[in-house]
């Protein structure tokens, strides 16, 4: 295959892949690519190749460092604002919003101040 023509094929899968992965909530990806003509058998060809392409290049440009085998713990020092806390006290226990990473958790009510809010999104950016 000429190099033109593949790379005309690549972006053409990389905008269905994408598009797929912009999908609404509780759609599946099969039943997305029923809707839209897409084989799945293409798809998830082209997918694993990306996903490869990044890897190589990932791997070749040590981006992202191993993993040591000791993990450290960090501490973030949030300064206290009366106001933050100030807040009407929160009936409903069940958080409004969850945020996730692979080394911790944090779940925010609707009672949460947007001084607060603001603290905690500025300091996870630098984590």
């Amino acid at each position: 295959m000429e190099p033109c023509t593949y790379e005309a094929r690549a972006e053409y899968w990389r905008g269905i892949i994408q598009s797929c992965g912009q999908r609404p909530a509780g759609q599946s990806a099969k039943n997305w690519m029923e809707e839209n003509g897409i084989c799945e058998q293409s798809y998830y060809y082209w997918q694993r190749k990306f996903r490869q392409q990044t890897y190589e290049l990932i791997k070749r440009s040590n981006v992202i460092p191993e993993a040591s085998e000791k993990t450290e713990v960090s501490f973030v020092e949030m300064p206290y604002s009366r106001i933050a806390w100030d807040e009407p006290a929160v009936t409903e226990h069940s958080p409004a919003a969850v945020i996730r990473t692979g080394s911790f958790c944090i779940e925010i009510t609707n009672a949460i101040s947007h001084d607060l809010l603001s603290e905690i999104l500025k300091e996870l950016s630098h984590a």
